[in-house]
């Protein structure tokens, strides 16, 4: 199977992540690509604590998921890649290891602008998006699976009163 989906999302493993996308999509695995993540074991295992015992965890940096996804593209399980940030997830894409890109929560933090209910950007983080997709990767938002996704003009054109 390989990775079906490959999610940015400021709060890595939650709820929406294990059941709204992993329940539908029979995940196995989690792949977590956070730098700070991959070298704490007290974060590691806060975020085990929020996954069913069936479904692993790995935790890796950014450098290390790059050499790993085509490892990856080898699983006979379905599995989760998430970031929660668009620089991390750039590092994936640029590699060449994702062409598939879900935004699935950006949420509010000062100089941020309101795009859709789960994603706030600043400019910055805009230009990234659009980098993402200028080096060949597909970007869309959709927080859970029965949600429509959304294409990234729409979704850089979009503006929502808070």
């Amino acid at each position: 199977m390989t990775l079906v989906l490959n999610r940015i999302d400021d709060r890595l493993i939650h709820g929406q992540v294990v059941v709204g996308w992993g329940q539908p999509l029979d995940v196995a695995f989690i792949v977590l690509v956070d730098d700070a993540v991959a070298e704490s074991d007290w974060e590691q295992e806060l975020y085990r604590m929020g996954v069913p015992p069936e479904m692993e965890v790995r935790f890796h940096t950014a450098a290390a998921a790059a050499l790993l996804l085509d490892g990856y593209r080898l699983e006979t399980r379905p599995g989760i890649l998430v970031t929660a940030d668009i620089a991390t997830m750039r590092a994936l894409v640029a590699g060449g290891g994702v062409r598939e890109v879900n935004v699935g929560g950006i949420h509010h933090r000062a100089g941020r602008v309101q795009h859709l209910r789960y994603v706030f950007l600043t400019p910055d983080e805009q230009r990234a998006l659009r980098e993402l997709s200028n080096l060949g990767a597909v970007v869309t938002a959709q927080d859970v699976p029965a949600a429509r996704a959304v294409p990234l003009d729409e979704l850089l054109a979009a503006r929502e009163s808070s």
